[in-house]
């Protein structure tokens, strides 16, 4: 199976381990290619099996050497059947990799609970730290817009707190000039820029942890079009008054099917959060606009007011489907008719 590498290099997994359910994982290698950020930022891969060989024309090396290249822990001959039932059963669940055979069972225990993603903010690690210009395009065989332009150009300033390039790269592809700046960022200098709309990206942790970016998007809302994607989603409910809650073990893999309520359609999505909005505290004129339909949490957000629209899951979805990727297109659309009402 391929498409580790993505997970590898997405954020969003910053401050925990990741749980392969597919048993056999390695056979592709890695390349170049398919990184979704300059780095890994998790804190290791549990794996059933890891393949002796690759067979990928892409493959540049194995991922055993890419791991450890990179520090990156990693353990394979693990029962992971058991540790999913597990987690389903109780839910996200703190652990501890360690390489020290000198310590006890008693101090990884220890080590186990003094660590809790509650509370902390894990954006600041995984943003960039000065402002940049996106300059690299999307690939022809990549890019499933390719006829779809009409000609306009939108210029985007995307809040980087943990962005993944698919989302840079699918703006991109449709025209837009994108500035991507930290998640500290002043509202006042985005504003100033006067960009046509603002992104606000997926990141890791707890949304309730970092107030100064909710702060950030309440003082733009309602002054540009603005676009939110998983913890943007989720700072996006807490600026429009709601609340957020940690789920029981969230949505990770790439076979969510979400309703979206305005068209009927369903769309198999590819998600990984471990917050939801609580769609009972936002407040009038907030539209729940997509619901997740194995539990049905809130998964999409809309306020045309104030030309506001969000999703909790992954429209550039990298590894995963494509049926979300026209969100990008009602992105565009939401600033061409800001932009013809000024």
């Amino acid at each position: 199976m391929p498409r580790y590498q993505e997970i590898l290099t997405d954020p969003s997994y910053a401050g925990q381990f990741v749980l392969m359910t597919n048993p056999h994982i390695g056979n592709t290698g890695v390349n170049f290619d398919d990184e979704e950020s300059m780095q890994c930022f998790l804190g290791g891969l549990v794996i059933r099996s890891l393949s002796i060989s690759t067979s990928n024309w892409r493959c540049a090396e194995t991922l055993g050497d890419y791991l450890a290249e990179r520090n990156i822990m990693g353990i394979y001959d693990v029962d992971t059947r058991a540790i999913t039932r597990r987690l389903r059963q109780d839910g996200s669940l703190i652990g501890v990799l360690s390489t020290e055979e000198s310590k006890t069972d008693e101090e990884l225990l220890e080590l186990s609970c003094s660590w809790d993603i509650i509370g902390k903010d894990l954006m600041l690690g995984v943003s960039c730290k000065t402002p940049y210009e996106w300059t690299d395009n999307t690939k022809s065989q990549w890019d499933f817009n390719a006829n779809g332009r009409d000609g306009n150009t939108f210029h985007v300033v995307a809040y980087d707190f943990g962005i993944k390039h698919n989302i840079l790269r699918r703006l991109a592809s449709y025209g837009c000039k994108i500035t991507v700046v930290p998640s500290t960022w002043p509202a006042s200098e985005t504003l100033k820029i006067k960009p046509d709309g603002v992104l606000f990206s997926n990141g890791p942790g707890d949304p309730s942890a970092v107030p100064y970016a909710v702060e950030t998007v309440k003082e733009i809302l309602g002054k540009l079009p603005v676009f939110g994607i998983c913890m943007g989603h989720q700072l996006l409910g807490q600026a429009l008054g709601g609340k957020t809650f940690k789920m029981k073990f969230g949505h990770h893999g790439g076979n969510h099917p979400v309703r979206n309520l305005r068209s009927g359609h369903v769309e198999i999505s590819a998600q990984n959060h471990n917050y939801a909005v609580d769609p009972a505290s936002l407040p009038e004129g907030v539209e729940v606009t997509h619901v997740n339909l194995n539990d049905g949490s809130c998964a999409g957000l809309a306020y045309p007011a104030q030309n506001i629209m969000s999703l909790q899951y992954h429209p550039e979805a990298s590894p995963g489907p494509h049926d979300s990727d026209n969100a990008f297109q009602e992105f565009i659309e939401l600033m061409k008719r800001a932009k013809e009402n000024t």
